[in-house]
């Protein structure tokens, strides 16, 4: 060894001595294999060795290593030393790597897009000389392909036999610049990192899943692109060997909040007007639709995830569908919505896929196996997710998120790889008519080309219709005009930051619980609803709510709690839920036909009226066809529907239906017949 490497091993034992003597006895007590060193207080020690490990990481991670081996510890593996906590001048942004940053020790910040599989791989390999005995070790490490010895001290070339090889564990992820950081149009970077031996243990693969943020410390390499050939061109790819691995989870909880800003938001909280000024603070450049900011600020804040006594999980999270008019303002409410939230993402339907939104499995074309891709909703764990446009999704993507909206997870069972993925992620959703206006008197599931089941996971519904109204329409019209001039910058009380620090604050200090009064509002709304409605001429009865909108009650009722930094939620909460819920279902659940909220009309896309104009209409077919005709005519069945008072558009509407499920067929015009 050189004098400067025998020096660099005694400091770096001095610094062990002085510093990590207790942390290493718990890490080997615990059955560790690593030692994580915290670099600033390597430079508080020695400065010049601090530089040194910069300068030459792997040089001086080998001889930290070293100096670990010559301390007085009753083990008999190796133990690794792991750096973290860089200065700031080393910590540098994907899109910024260049040659220069070749061989440092770095740190780099974003998310895990993409997870291989764990694969074992050989760091060295041992071959014996046929012709003289002679053993040869050859380090494969940094070797795209499997490396021989080329020739022995007694001559000999080649046909060397293998005798044993030192295996370690591997695995790639795919690191991608966090959209906080990026500018403008920026499209965001992504970085090949490996991870070996102890950074791919169980225990440690939990950190790396895809969706995660994580700080990574390590070293910069470089490989060569191979050509169609296989042969080596002269141009290189930039990949990382990760040294150590910190989960970073960037969620409303994770925003720092300073004593002074606490005692603000604690002052605002106990203001009678709350709820009002952070409905302002909502996209103040859009004028109007306070209603629906103020399901957007409880959305923000959120319910409590309940894990119950059989394991059953029930969501905290809000979801919310906008459906209107183009022109209303639902792209800027999403747009506002994901860029107010640290886990915010935003993504149109036109461009998404079910893979891009959920997860998918790729092709790993490094360690030529399976790796597990990230989509939007994984990324935005804890987070929000906007899906603009979600109509225009074909039916197949629009499936892959039926799980992530309820159970919150994301399950994967392709090639190779099975795993399910947290998606604890909040959906705000925007909608377009297929007409292009809304139409009241049309389903819902009619006109924005979504399945029944897709829409009733959402807990509410709203609709922007662009309607004249001269006041209205003058007001807009001066707002708009108004910011043309530079003038209306809308002042609200509550900016963007502080609202993030409210909300944040909320979140992660009120846990609320439900009281007795807010429990027994509840009940009584959720009774009286399903029971006050009436059967329909047909003796069909409409169902005004479901349970799953007695969840979103209580969601709405503890979002409406934290908001007020209040520990239980109380009977104005209640009150406050039922009112916000209560004004979704007449927009979207009101069937002018019986008078009567039917859930039916978003839940199944058949509400109580036309199910029992249905089930009147098969019982008018099958008595015509037990009177003796096989073949029914048209004009038979509208002379007895006319009885029952039901019109001829509707039975005609009732027949094509029924032959597009099979149930009847026309065999020739005019006339019908049963199936089977």
């Amino acid at each position: 060894m050189s004098n400067n490497k025998l020096d660099q091993i005694e400091q770096f034992k001095e610094f062990l001595e002085t510093h990590s003597t207790n942390s290493i006895k718990q890490i080997i007590k615990e059955g560790n294999k690593y030692i994580n060193v915290d670099f600033a207080d390597l430079s508080k020690f020695d400065f010049d060795l601090a530089e040194q490990t910069l300068e030459d990481p792997k040089g001086s991670i080998e001889n930290a290593e070293y100096a670990v081996e010559q301390l007085d510890l009753p083990i008999e593996y190796k133990i690794r030393v792991r750096f973290f906590n860089l200065p700031k001048s080393q910590e540098i942004r994907i899109r910024d790597l260049r040659s220069a940053n070749l061989d440092s020790l770095i740190m780099l910040t974003g998310l895990v897009r993409i997870s291989s599989d764990v694969r074992p791989q050989v760091v060295s390999a041992k071959f014996e000389c046929p012709s003289c005995g002679n053993i040869l070790e050859v380090s494969q490490e940094g070797q795209q392909s499997f490396r021989e010895p080329s020739r022995c001290s007694c001559g000999r070339k080649g046909k060397f036999h293998l005798k044993s090889s030192k295996l370690v564990d591997v695995q790639r992820i795919v690191l991608e610049e966090s959209p906080e950081f990026l500018v403008g149009s920026e499209q965001p970077k992504r970085l090949s990192v490996f991870l070996k031996e102890d950074l791919v243990e169980p225990k440690m693969e939990k950190r790396t899943t895809p969706g995660s943020k994580v700080c990574i410390t390590g070293i910069v390499k470089e490989i060569p692109i191979l050509t169609h050939s296989g042969a080596k061109s002269t141009r290189f790819d930039i990949i990382m060997e990760a040294s150590h691995v910190l989960p970073v989870q960037e969620t409303f909880e994770d925003i720092k909040i300073s004593k002074k800003e606490e005692r603000e938001i604690i002052k605002l909280s106990k203001d009678p007007k709350i709820l009002d000024k952070l409905t302002d603070a909502i996209a103040p450049s859009i004028l109007g639709h306070r209603e629906i900011k103020k399901a957007l600020v409880f959305q923000l804040i959120g319910g409590t995830r309940i894990v119950m006594g059989d394991g059953i999980k029930r969501r905290g999270d809000i979801h919310i569908l906008l459906v209107g008019d183009p022109g209303a303002g639902k792209s800027q409410l999403l747009q506002f919505i994901s860029k107010s939230a640290p886990k915010g993402r935003f993504v149109s339907g036109k461009g998404a896929s079910g893979a891009g939104l959920t997860a998918a499995v790729v092709k790993d074309e490094f360690l030529k196996g399976w790796s597990l891709e990230a989509g939007a909703m994984v990324l935005a764990n804890h987070g929000i997710c906007a899906i603009d446009e979600l109509d225009k999704m074909s039916h197949e993507d629009r499936s892959a998120l039926h799980e992530a909206l309820e159970q919150q997870t994301v399950t994967i069972s392709k090639a190779s790889i099975q795993a399910t993925l947290m998606a604890q992620t909040t959906v705000l959703a925007a909608a377009n008519p297929k007409q292009g206006r809304f139409d009241p008197d049309l389903l819902i599931p009619e006109q924005i080309d979504l399945p029944p089941t897709l829409i009733n996971r959402f807990d509410l519904i709203f609709i922007l219709r662009d309607l004249p109204n001269k006041e209205l329409d003058e007001a807009i019209a001066t707002h708009i005009l108004t910011s043309y001039e530079k003038k209306a910058k809308k002042e609200v009380e509550i900016d963007v930051p502080l609202l993030r620090k409210y909300i944040s604050y909320a979140k992660k200090m009120i846990q609320p619980k439900l009281t007795e009064g807010a429990l027994d509002i509840i009940r009584k709304y959720y009774v009286h609803l399903r029971n006050s409605s009436t059967s329909t001429d047909e003796g069909i009865k409409p169902v005004p709510i479901s349970p799953r909108q007695l969840e979103a009650l209580v969601r709405l009722s503890e979002a409406s709690a934290r908001l007020r930094l209040s520990k239980e939620v109380t009977v104005e909460d209640a009150k406050v839920g039922t009112a916000l819920l209560q004004s979704s279902l007449q927009q979207v659940g009101f069937d002018k036909e019986t008078g009567q909220i039917d859930i039916d009309r978003i839940a199944t896309g058949i509400p109580a009226s036309k199910r029992g104009k249905i089930i009147a209409i098969k019982e008018i077919i099958t008595k015509l066809e037990k009177s003796g005709l096989s073949v029914i005519p048209l004009e038979s069945i509208m002379a007895e529907a006319a009885e029952k008072s039901i019109k001829e558009d509707k039975v005609e509407e009732i027949i094509e239906q029924l032959k597009r499920s099979g149930e009847v067929f026309e065999p020739k015009r005019g006339f019908i017949q049963k199936t089977g």
